[in-house]
């Protein structure tokens, strides 16, 4: 079996990966709040993205975020219902 091939280099930087860490000991003691509403996050995948964000703003290595998909606007349907019972008279 041959041997895994190791990726160049470090996605996050130890650094990045202390943020997350520290966000999410206070997510658990329930001391974690969002940006600007001030709720109590209670997502693990949101003190994540908080402590990411943290380590960027910092200037740690850690990749952009990822990009929301753009939904397409096609043509609207229309309500089928109305133009069978307009054929129906």
């Amino acid at each position: 079996m041959p041997a895994k091939k190791k990726s160049g280099s470090r996605k996050y930087s130890p650094a990045a990966s202390r943020s997350v860490e520290r966000e999410m000991r206070a997510m658990k003691e329930g001391k974690l709040k969002s940006g600007r509403s001030g709720k109590k996050v209670t997502d693990p995948k949101q003190a994540i993205a908080i402590g990411l964000s943290e380590a960027r703003k910092k200037g740690a290595k850690v990749p952009a975020p990822a990009k929301k998909a753009s939904t397409k606007k096609g043509p609207s349907k229309k309500n089928s219902s109305a133009k069978k019972k307009s054929a129906q008279k």
